[in-house]
Order: C-alpha cells, then sequence, then structure tokens
C-alpha cells in the first residue's frame, strides 16, 4: 500500500510557489491583443497625462483673482482648439469639457454655478475654489514616470492607458504551454458514446474552462491509460509543455500508479498529499523544466484544488507579480459544522457581503452542482469544528481574478 507524507494546506501551497520559477522568455505583442498578458519590463510615461492644461466640464475659465466679478466672455474654446491666451482685466473664456486652457486662466466654475449668465457675460460666485475643474498637464503622470510594472497582468484599463500613450506594442512574457490530462480507463470524452458502466470526461472540460476564466490558455492532451508501461510512454511526450495538469490516478488505488509513470520520465516530487477535505490526493511536482500538477479525479475536488493551488501557481509561473487570490471578510449567515484534524475547503455563496454555506457543508467530493450552486469558498483550520452565524469568515470568490492582496496565513 502507498504511503503519504501528508503537507498541510498551507505549508504545501508555499512550497509549491517557492519551486514555482517565473516565466524567462518573453515576446513583442500588439497592445490590441495583449489581454491577460504579462508584461516582462517596465512600462515607461511617454506623454504626459494629460498632455496640456484642460477643462473638466463645460463652464468659463477665469484668472481666480476675478472671483465674486462679472467677466466678459473673450472668446469661447472646444475640445481640439490650441487657443493664445487672450485675456485682458475682468474677462474670461467660454470653455468646453477636454478643451485646453489658455496660461492666463487657473480656475473652472460650471456652467450650472454661475450667475446672470448672458451671451456677453457671467458673473463669477464668490466661494469657488482655486483650480476648480482644472486639470492641469501631468497631473495623473508625467514624461519619465514608470506607468506600468513589469509583473503586471495587462486589463482593459492597462490597454487604455497605453494607447493614451500612443503604444502599440509591448513586451510581455510567453504565454505558458498548459496540457490538460485525464486518467481513466472508464472514461468517454463527451463526443463519444457511453453506456452505463462508463464516466463521460467532465474534469478536462472543467479544468480547460476555468484557466481560460483567469487568463490562461491550455490544450486537452488526451487521456492517460490505465497501465504503467504506456503512462510512462505518454507522458513522455508531453515533455515540451511548461505545465501538465492531470486529474485522477494518484490515490491508492491498484490502477493508480500516475506517479510511478511520472517518476519514470524525471519527476522530482514536492508532495503527495495535503491534509485537506476534500482533496487529499494532490501531487505537485518539477520535471526537467515541465512543473506537474496532479489534481484529485472527483470532479468537485477537482475543480476546487485547481482554483485554489493551480491558478496562483500559474499566475507566478507565467510572471506576475501579484499571483495570490483575494479575500473578503463576511459575516456567516448560517451555522455549519466541520470535520476537525484537517483544513476544511467549505463551499458557499456570497450575496450582499454575507455568506452563506452550501447544501450545510454536506456534500460529495464526486459531485458537481454543489460547484455550479456556489461562488466563494472559505479554508478553515483544522481545528475549527463549527462556524456559527454571525462568525466573519474569510472568504475567497470564484469570479475575481487574482489580486495583489496577500493569501495569508489560514491559521
Amino acid at each position: 500500500m502507498k504511503k503519504f507524507n501528508y503537507l498541510s494546506f498551507v505549508d504545501a501551497y508555499e512550497l509549491a510557489l517557492k519551486e514555482a520559477l517565473g516565466q524567462k522568455s518573453t515576446q513583442i505583442m500588439l497592445v490590441s491583443n495583449s489581454i491577460n498578458a504579462v508584461l516582462a519590463e517596465d512600462v515607461m510615461v511617454q506623454k504626459n497625462l494629460p498632455s496640456f492644461d484642460n477643462s473638466a466640464m463645460d463652464g468659463f475659465a477665469f484668472n481666480y483673482e476675478n472671483k465674486g466679478k462679472t467677466l466678459t466672455i473673450a472668446a469661447t474654446i472646444f475640445a481640439g482648439d490650441s487657443p493664445e491666451p487672450i485675456l485682458s482685466s475682468n474677462t474670461c473664456y467660454k470653455i468646453m469639457t477636454g478643451a485646453k486652457v489658455p496660461n492666463d486662466a487657473d480656475t473652472i466654475v460650471p456652467i450650472e454655478d454661475c450667475i446672470d449668465v448672458s451671451e456677453q457675460n457671467v458673473t463669477i460666485p464668490e466661494n469657488i475654489k482655486k483650480h476648480n475643474a482644472f486639470r492641469p498637464k501631468g497631473e495623473e503622470q508625467s514624461v519619465g514616470n514608470t506607468l506600468f510594472k513589469k509583473g503586471e497582468m495587462i486589463t482593459p484599463g492597462h490597454v487604455a492607458l497605453l494607447a493614451s500613450q500612443g503604444i502599440m506594442g509591448v513586451t510581455v512574457y510567453r504565454p505558458l504551454s498548459i496540457a490538460v490530462v485525464a486518467t481513466g480507463d472508464e472514461l468517454k470524452e463527451p463526443w463519444e458514446k457511453a453506456n452505463e458502466d462508463e464516466i463521460y470526461n467532465s474534469n478536462a472540460s472543467a479544468i480547460t474552462s476555468l484557466l481560460e476564466k483567469y487568463g490562461f490558455q491550455s490544450t486537452y492532451a488526451g487521456s492517460i491509460p490505465d497501465s504503467l508501461e504506456k503512462s510512462t510512454v505518454f507522458i513522455s511526450k508531453l515533455k515540451s509543455y511548461d505545465v501538465i495538469i492531470t486529474t485522477g490516478g494518484i490515490s491508492m488505488g491498484d490502477a493508480d500508479f500516475l506517479e510511478e509513470a511520472f517518476i519514470n520520465n524525471g519527476l522530482e516530487v514536492l508532495f503527495h498529499g495535503i491534509d485537506v477535505k476534500p482533496g487529499r490526493p494532490t501531487m505537485m511536482g518539477a520535471m526537467g523544466d515541465t512543473f506537474v500538477m496532479a489534481m484529485p479525479g472527483n470532479p468537485l475536488t477537482a475543480m476546487i484544488n485547481t482554483f485554489l493551488l493551480s491558478v496562483p501557481i500559474l499566475s507566478k509561473l507565467q510572471g506576475k507579480t501579484a499571483h495570490h487570490h483575494d479575500f473578503v471578510y463576511a459575516k456567516n449567515t448560517k451555522s455549519f459544522n466541520a470535520k476537525p484534524g484537517r483544513a476544511n475547503v467549505v463551499l458557499g455563496h456570497m450575496n450582499e457581503g454575507k455568506f452563506t454555506v452550501t447544501r450545510n457543508n454536506k456534500y460529495g467530493s464526486g459531485m458537481m452542482i454543489p460547484i455550479v450552486e456556489s461562488n466563494a469558498l472559505v479554508v478553515l483550520d483544522k481545528n475549527i469544528s463549527l462556524i456559527e452565524e454571525g462568525d466573519f469568515v474569510k472568504v475567497i470568490l470564484f469570479d475575481l481574478f487574482p489580486s495583489a492582496l496577500a493569501f495569508e496565513s489560514l491559521n
């Protein structure tokens, strides 16, 4: 019988992160195609943001010394104009949002806040603050500043700022090549016909879609046969991938020899077994330049462990500096029990800032519907056996990208 040296959930997570070395290979990518890519070098500000003094709203631009006075409108400035300063005593400009403010004006008053507005004149209120609605050149960023740092993942916001700089291409880390592999002769693919004794392969689809949600592209490489010799040969053909993620085949069953097949191909095991419920049969290691993540075979645990463990590790492998899961603290709405002695992963649903456990924490690891019913989870310390109504719990949300907030100790 196989013997397992179980690590705590936190120890396994931290060990895997420590051994996951960031991507080194880079490429130039068009900004328009760069969503979810990771910057491989700092991006510097090329153009002041904004690039000229401008108005934050429609109104009147004037010199602050003239507050409280009735001023004559000297000119109207539209967005795109390049006006020269022409103000004299007791005059102002009528100005539109985004239009350039000449250097003889320093304050903007919105049209709706003005008194006695006519075609020729306007009375400026007395209580206006200096520099109101005035956006100075370089207010957000100045030329030479660091706009984005190496290791940041490109989001739509990044794309907008890069476009504002006239930057068309960026140097990013090459996307990881990820092979997703199933195990088991009993599996049938969704496009095949399965009888009552056979199982459709849902894990591969679940994992590839989960990875895509979090910005990783993967390839389904097929199912490993239940034979040590055939498994060893199958795995030998996957060494060109940066990462291999498998499901099943690493428990204590007689046909579970996936670990041995990997070791035959040079795998150095980091750990095999995590002291967590559900999800004990989890293995990770390095096979040359390929990082191996062997997930449990049961659908629910395969998805949970891929989300909790694989996504942050992949983020670090991809070169992200922000690779930990985000979390929030939420009030628990319904008491539930947990089995002490090992860490417990508890599914639940977050709604309006409150956490409600899924099915009273009573579901099997082979189920799939509880995943659909849940949008969050809680990882409980091994000493916790009861969470009561009103307790605050640390919640990790399924629908958030990993962020810079630390994945703190779960003790």
